[in-house]
């Protein structure tokens, strides 16, 4: 991939949100038009959450051939960099380590992918309580994790890959809890006939977790430990009981990242990106793909991704092409999403004196006395801390129903620094 020059001005005929999967799939498939286009991404490197590490030494194939053909075709790679404004239309603003980049772009592909959906309850804050995706990152970039015990709890395939990872590096997985039901998931497994690719991953990941508990209508009610986690309590139906441990990886499911795009205007009912069946927003010249517009794993994200890049140049046949091929991993994906559905049961984790929102110390008790999003945040200041409601967020509108209201810029938190450069007016400007 192209690195970025060092002027801050840059023009492109499209430009691409995030370096994931459905990102790259996009960039590269821009560039058959022979569209100038660049990705930015707050990563410094390509490859997304899911292949994250992968331009370094590739070891998916798929993440290689992608990887290859975006540097074979002059993708221009911006990392590094957080877009938090937008001064007017075909114009974004985003934030690098020594200042603010201006990006002017004809087309705009938001490939922004998800984040892991935590939910409180009581311990959840100790150290070595983590999201289930952050261990497996931590371990990633060098946290020693052999011989250390670990829980994998939440909802969601991520858990198994996790859990298998882990134990690839070494660690003791005590046990995998999974709060859908059993019926659920032996309903899951049945529906994989359509998908023989994916019945193939999970015999693979099934055997490569032989001898490790996989527990359904599992979930855990408190983490315990004096200065960092020592003991995790799980409950399953009525009974409850502790397991000893170093680590707990928890996520329930994932929650897509639509911050950027109901910025910019995007419909986002349900929490998920409104597309056409060319991954048109209902901005004109704005374009969604992957997990954004809804949660439906790697291969979806891939197709979706170079259906908006194929679009996105008016190569409308070519991407036409794929329709059906998205289809039949849509049916994957809502099959996914219905079985791991958060039970009711959980939104009773969290205790009056459970901290929910981390980055302003806001218990639930105090969120309870509150009537919405925004008399929360008047009050509690809920949700105004540096991530930005990004990880009570999703929480809260699980727990209590409420939707966020609206999103202002900056869109995620910048340096005094680059809020100046923003409103400064340029050479010759502004006389």
């Amino acid at each position: 991939m192209c690195e970025p020059m060092n002027n801050p001005r840059h023009n492109y005929d499209v430009l691409v949100i995030g370096g994931g999967p459905a990102g790259l799939a996009a960039a590269v498939c821009a560039t058959q038009a022979r569209a100038r286009v660049a990705i930015v991404d707050d990563n410094f490197g390509p490859g997304g959450q899911i292949w994250r590490g992968e331009h370094r030494q590739a070891k998916s194939p798929e993440a290689a051939e992608w990887l290859n053909r975006a540097r074979v075709k002059q993708v221009e790679f911006i990392g590094g960099a957080r877009v938090y404004d937008q001064p007017e239309k075909g114009l974004l603003l985003a934030e690098m380590f020594d200042g603010a980049l201006e990006l002017r772009y004809r087309k705009l592909i938001l490939a922004t992918g998800a984040r892991e959906l935590f939910l409180p309850f009581p311990g959840w804050t100790l150290p070595n309580v983590t999201g289930a995706g952050g261990l497996q990152a931590l371990v990633k970039s060098g946290l020693p994790i052999e011989g250390k015990r670990v829980v994998v709890a939440g909802s969601g395939p991520l858990l198994l890959a996790v859990a298998a990872y882990l134990l690839k590096r070494g660690a003791e997985v005590a046990l995998i809890a999974e709060q859908a039901p059993l019926k659920s998931l032996l309903s899951f497994g049945l529906g994989l006939w359509r998908a023989p690719g994916k019945i193939i991953q999970a015999i693979s990941l099934k055997r490569e977790l032989a001898g490790v508990p996989h527990i359904a209508g599992c979930w855990p009610v408190a983490a315990n430990g004096e200065e960092r986690l020592q003991r995790v309590k799980l409950r399953r139906g009525r009974k409850t009981w502790d397991v000893i441990c170093d680590y707990l990886a928890c996520g329930f499911h994932l929650a897509p990242n639509v911050e950027l795009a109901i910025f910019l205007g995007c419909e986002a009912p349900d929490g998920v990106v409104l597309v056409d069946e060319f991954q048109r927003t209902t901005v004109p010249d704005v374009y969604c793909a992957g997990e954004a517009t809804g949660i439906g794993g790697l291969e979806l994200s891939l197709v979706e991704g170079q259906i908006a890049g194929l679009a996105a140049t008016d190569q409308w046949e070519k991407a036409r092409a794929l329709f059906a091929k998205r289809r039949k991993l849509q049916l994957f994906a809502d099959l996914l999403n219905r079985t791991f559905a958060l039970r009711d049961e959980l939104k009773t984790m969290p205790q009056p004196d459970t901290i929910v929102c981390r980055c302003e110390d806001v218990s639930f008790a105090q969120l309870e006395k509150q009537p919405a999003w925004r008399a929360a945040k008047l009050h509690t200041r809920c949700g105004m801390g540096p991530c930005q409601g990004r990880i009570c967020g999703a929480a809260i509108e699980f727990l209590l129903g409420w939707r966020p209201e609206s999103a202002r810029p900056p869109v995620f938190p910048v340096k005094v620094r680059s809020l100046i450069q923003d409103i400064t007016p340029t050479a010759g400007e502004g006389k």
